[in-house]
This record gives C-alpha cells, sequence and structure tokens, in this order.
C-alpha cells in the first residue's frame, strides 16, 4: 500500500536516491526546509518503510564481477516458495523478479567470467529440482541511469 507523500517528501527521497550519505544538513538545503524537519521527514520515512535502507554503488568489474546476464527461468508449478529459498543462498543473484509471460523468474546474475556463468547455470541452477528451463541473456552494457553525479 502507497505512503503518503508530499513534493518535500518526494524531494527527499530523490536526493538520497542519488547521494545515500548526503547529510542531513544539505538534504534540509537543498529541500529548503529546517534540519529537524528534514530529521522528522527522514524518520517517518524509514518507519513507514518508504526507505528501507541505504547501499553502495558498486563497479562491478572492478569488484571481480564483470560478466552480467540476464537468466530466465521457468520452474515447476507451485514451487516459488522453494526456489525462492535456494536463491538466498546464491550469491551470483544481483536481483530476482517472479515475472509473467513466458517464463517464471528473471535473474540478474553477476560472476567473473564466462566460465564461471556456464558453472553457474549448468552445475548450480539447472541442478535445483524446480527448475524445469534456463535461458541465458549477456548484458553488452549498463547505462548508470539515477547513479550519483547522473
Amino acid at each position: 500500500m502507497a505512503v503518503p507523500l508530499d513534493d518535500v517528501d518526494r524531494r527527499i527521497i530523490d536526493l538520497l536516491r542519488a547521494d545515500g550519505r548526503m547529510s542531513i544538513r544539505a538534504v534540509a538545503e537543498r529541500a529548503h526546509i529546517s534540519r529537524a524537519n528534514a530529521y522528522a521527514r527522514l524518520d517517518r520515512l524509514r518507519a513507514d518503510g518508504v526507505i528501507r535502507g541505504f547501499t553502495a554503488v558498486v563497479d562491478h568489474e572492478k569488484y571481480g564481477k564483470g560478466l552480467s546476464a540476464y537468466v530466465s527461468v521457468r520452474i515447476q508449478q507451485h514451487s516459488w516458495e522453494r526456489f525462492r529459498a535456494y536463491l538466498r543462498d546464491i550469491p551470483e543473484v544481483d536481483h530476482a523478479a517472479l515475472v509473467s509471460g513466458d517464463v517464471d523468474l528473471l535473474l540478474l546474475v553477476r560472476v567473473a567470467d564466462p566460465a564461471a556463468l556456464r558453472t553457474f547455470v549448468l552445475e548450480r541452477l539447472q541442478r535445483i529440482p524446480e527448475v524445469r528451463s534456463t535461458q541465458t541473456m549477456f548484458i553488452l552494457d549498463e547505462p548508470a541511469l539515477g547513479e550519483p553525479g547522473r
């Protein structure tokens, strides 16, 4: 359920999405509100679950995970809960989404190289009993949308 947000709340969220380490003083200045108001709004946004946390933007190539791919997965009917439990223990999966259409899930996978991707798909993912089939699509470029400095 959506939480009611005004223009100032949205501005605070946009500022923090661009730079999660921005000081509350800078947030207040750029949102044109007092620091006390900025603190109160940030506390409310966190308490309401609108802001769930802060994270670092990582250069995956420098981190040693220079190959990214989307892997579409078809699973057995009624096996989503079991499959989701497997995903929690797979560090190569950066993001997973249950989707509509011809496939059941779309996984964003990040690995070091093609050999690591092959090992992941053939020896880990396809050995999960609930997996019926997979299809892998290499990511050729990832434009950095919404990152700091953009």
